[in-house]
C-alpha cells in the first residue's frame, strides 16, 4: 500500500507480507512544502509495473512516480497543474485509447483537470472544466453514467452543496457540468459509484459531513438523478466513502469511515469530531511550555510530546480512539524549554530531541518504534538553549540539529551521522537572546537556511546555508518588541518562503514577505491579544490560503488571522483557551481534513 503524508511532504510505501502484515515503509520525498493530498496507483507507461501518482496540493504538480516492478521507484516526474491546488486525482482511460489519463479535482481553481496519457510516462498539457464559483470540489469518479461507452466523471462540490456531473461525449472531451443537489449545508466531500438498484445504470453515493448523512444518487438512464438519503449518521461527520461487496451476494455494500461515533458494518471507523468543549489531559507540571506532534508508535493517530521546565520531564500522551491515554514520562536535561521529533537513525522511527535551558545541552531519545523510547542522550550547545529545529543542513540525508542559545547570542549546529549520534557542536552569530529557530530555503539554492527570532534586539537573523552545514554571516531585519517565536510559510503564493514572527512585548505579529533571492521585504505587523508566545500557520478556512494562529500568554486565548492569498491578514478572530498560554500547534486530530489546534496553558497544568 501507499500512503500520502500531507504534513511530511513525502509517500510512505508499505510492502506486504501476504499475511496481511507489512514491512517498515520505504519513504520518497514529494518535494518542499508539497503537502500531498491523495495517490493513486496504475501502469502508466505500459511496461506492467505499477506506478504511483500523487496529487501535490502544496505545490500545484503531479508527480508520477514509475515503479521498476521490485516494490521500489525512481525519483519523481512532476506534471504542473497551474495555481490549482489539487486535492484528488484519479487514474482512467478517458479517450479510449487503451491508454492511462489522469484527472484531478482543484480546490483552488475550482476545476477539474484532464491529462491524457501518452503511453510511455508522459502525459498532456491538462484541458480544464470548470466546476463552478465557490464550488471547492473535493473529491471526483469516474464511470460511464448513460451507457455510452464513453466516461464520465461525478465530483464532490463541498463548496455549492452538489454533484456534478461531466459527460463525456464522442470528440473524447467532456460537456459542461450538469449539477444535483445534494440538500442545503449537505458539503459533500466524498464520492464513490456503483450500481446499487439493478437497473443496468451506475448509481452515485455520497459522504455529506455537513448533514451528516449518506446519500444516494439513483440514477434514471437519461441524465437524470433521484437524491435520496441512504443513512443518517447521527451526528457524525462521514468523511471517506467507497462502495463494494463484503458479503458476495452479488450487492454492493457502502463503507464510510465516519467521525464522530464508532460502528461496525456500513461505518468501519470513527474519529470524534467534535472538539468544541476542551478536555483536559493532566501533565502534572506548573509551567508546560512547549508541545510537538507526530505519530510516535505508527498507529496511525497522531501523539502529543509535552515539554514541563519545572519538572526536567518529558511527556507522551499516545492518541488513541477517542483521545489521548495518560501521559509517560522521559528525564531529560535541566530546565528543557522546547522539544521536537524527527528520524535520527533512519530507522523508520520517529526520535525526540529537546532543548536543555539551565544545562546547556540537548536530550535526544532514540524510539522503540511502539510509543517508548530509549535513556537520552546529551550533546553540549551553547549557553541556555531556547529553541531546537530538524533538518539536512548538508545534504547527506542525515538529520542534523540547530539549537538557538539565548545567554551566548548564537546558534549551534550539530550534524547528524544518521545512527541517531551527532557531531560536536559549530556555532555561529545571531542577535541579542536569539529566542525561537526554523529553516528554510529562502535563496531557491536547494540548501536550507536558518531565521532566528532574537528577542532582545527585537529583529530577526537569516543566515544562508552552504549546503555542506555551515552558514554564512547573519543578515538582521527589524520585528515587532520581544519576539519569541517565528515560523517560515509562503503567504502569497509566489513559491517564495516568507517568515511571520509573534511579537510578545508588541502585541502582534511581523509578517516579512520573500524576495526568493534570501532577502526580506519590511515587516507589516497586524494586532494580536496581550502577549504573543507561539506562532503557527495552516488553512484554517479551506480556501488554499494560508492563515495565522497566536497563542496569546496574557490574554489567555488564542488569535486567528485569516490569510488572503496576497501576504495581508485580516484582523484577529480571538478563542479563549486556559491560562497563560505558552505554545500551539496544529494538525488533524479527527481525521476529517479540517485542522485543528493545541494549546498548552502554562498555568492550568494542561
Amino acid at each position: 500500500m501507499v500512503i500520502a503524508n500531507h504534513i511530511a511532504n513525502n509517500i510512505a510505501v508499505y510492502l506486504g507480507n501476504g499475511d496481511g502484515s507489512f514491512r517498515n515503509p520505504i519513504i520518497y520525498s514529494t518535494g518542499s512544502y508539497s503537502s500531498p493530498y491523495m495517490v493513486t496507483v496504475a501502469d502508466f507507461n505500459n511496461d506492467n509495473r505499477l506506478d504511483i501518482a500523487v496529487a501535490n496540493f502544496g505545490t500545484n504538480n503531479i508527480a508520477i512516480f514509475h515503479g521498476f516492478g521490485n516494490g521500489s521507484f525512481a525519483s519523481q516526474i512532476e506534471l504542473s497543474t497551474g495555481p490549482s491546488r489539487p486535492i484528488a486525482i484519479i487514474a482512467v482511460d478517458f479517450n479510449n485509447d487503451s491508454l492511462l489519463d489522469i484527472a484531478t479535482a482543484n480546490h483552488g481553481t475550482e476545476s477539474i483537470s484532464i491529462f491524457y496519457g501518452y503511453g510511455h510516462g508522459n502525459f498532456s498539457h491538462p484541458m480544464t472544466y470548470s466546476t463552478g464559483y465557490d464550488s471547492l470540489p473535493s473529491s471526483l469518479a469516474a464511470g460511464d453514467f448513460n451507457n455510452d461507452n464513453y466516461v464520465d466523471l461525478a465530483i464532490a462540490n463541498y463548496g455549492t452543496n452538489n454533484v456534478g456531473v461531466l459527460f463525456g461525449n464522442s470528440s473524447r472531451t467532456f460537456e459542461k457540468q450538469i449539477i444535483f443537489s445534494t440538500g442545503l449545508g449537505s458539503h459533500p466531500y466524498s464520492i464513490a459509484v456503483g450500481h446499487f438498484n439493478d437497473d443496468g445504470f451506475v448509481d452515485i453515493a455520497i459522504a455529506n459531513s455537513g448533514t451528516d448523512e449518506i446519500g444516494v444518487l439513483l440514477n434514471n438512464g437519461n441524465r437524470t438523478y433521484a437524491y435520496q438519503v441512504a443513512y443518517s449518521s447521527n451526528s457524525a461527520s462521514p468523511c471517506a466513502i467507497a462502495v463494494v461487496d463484503l458479503n458476495q451476494d452479488n450487492r454492493l455494500e457502502i463503507v464510510i469511515t465516519n467521525n464522530g461515533i464508532e460502528n461496525i458494518g456500513v461505518l468501519v471507523e470513527y474519529e470524534n469530531s467534535h472538539f468544541e468543549n476542551r478536555i483536559m489531559y493532566s501533565t502534572g507540571s506548573t509551567s508546560s511550555i512547549s508541545v510537538a506532534i507526530g505519530d510516535l508508535n505508527k498507529d496511525h493517530r497522531l501523539d502529543i510530546v509535552v515539554v514541563n521546565n519545572d519538572t526536567g520531564a518529558i511527556d507522551i500522551l499516545v492518541g488513541c480512539y477517542e483521545g489521548f491515554q495518560t501521559q509517560t514520562k522521559y528525564s531529560a536535561g535541566s530546565w528543557p524549554q522546547s522539544v521536537v521529533v524527527g528520524d535520527f537513525n533512519n530507522d523508520s522511527r520517529l526520535d525526540i530531541v529537546v532543548a536543555n535551558y539551565d544545562s546547556s545541552d540537548v536530550s535526544v531519545l532514540l524510539g522503540n518504534g511502539n510509543g517508548s523510547f530509549e535513556n537520552q542522550r546529551r550533546y553540549s550547545a551553547g549557553s541556555s538553549p531556547q529553541s531546537v529545529v530538524v533538518g539536512d543542513f548538508n545534504n547527506d540525508s542525515r538529520l542534523d540539529i540547530v539549537v538557538a542559545n539565548g545567554n551566548s547570542n548564537d546558534v549551534s549546529v550539530l550534524l547528524g551521522n544518521g545512527n541517531g549520534s551527532f557531531e560536536n557542536q559549530t556555532r555561529y552569530s545571531a542577535g541579542s537572546w536569539p529566542k525561537s529557530v526554523v529553516f528554510g530555503d529562502f535563496n531557491n539554492d536547494s540548501r536550507l537556511d536558518i531565521v532566528v527570532a532574537n528577542q532582545v534586539s527585537n529583529d530577526v537573523s537569516v543566515l544562508l546555508g552552504k549546503g555542506n552545514g555551515s552558514f554564512e554571516n547573519e543578515t538582521r531585519y527589524s520585528v515587532g518588541s520581544y519576539p519569541r517565536s517565528v515560523v517560515v510559510s509562503d503567504f502569497n503564493n509566489d513559491s517564495r518562503p516568507d517568515i511571520v514572527v509573534a511579537n510578545y512585548g508588541s502585541n502582534d505579529v511581523s509578517v516579512l514577505l520573500g524576495n526568493g533571492n534570501g532577502s526580506f521585504e519590511n515587516q507589516t505587523r497586524y494586532s494580536t491579544s496581550f502577549g504573543p508566545q507561539s506562532v503557527v500557520v495552516g488553512d484554517f478556512s479551506n480556501d488554499t490560503r494560508l492563515d495565522i494562529v497566536v497563542a496569546n500568554g496574557n490574554g489567555n486565548g488564542v488569535s486567528v488571522l485569516l490569510g488572503n492569498g496576497n501576504g495581508s491578514f485580516e484582523n484577529q478572530i480571538s478563542y479563549s483557551a486556559g491560562s497563560f498560554p505558552q505554545s500551539v500547534v496544529v494538525g488533524d486530530f479527527n481525521d476529517d481534513t479540517r485542522l485543528d489546534i493545541v494549546v498548552v496553558n502554562g498555568n492550568n497544568n494542561d
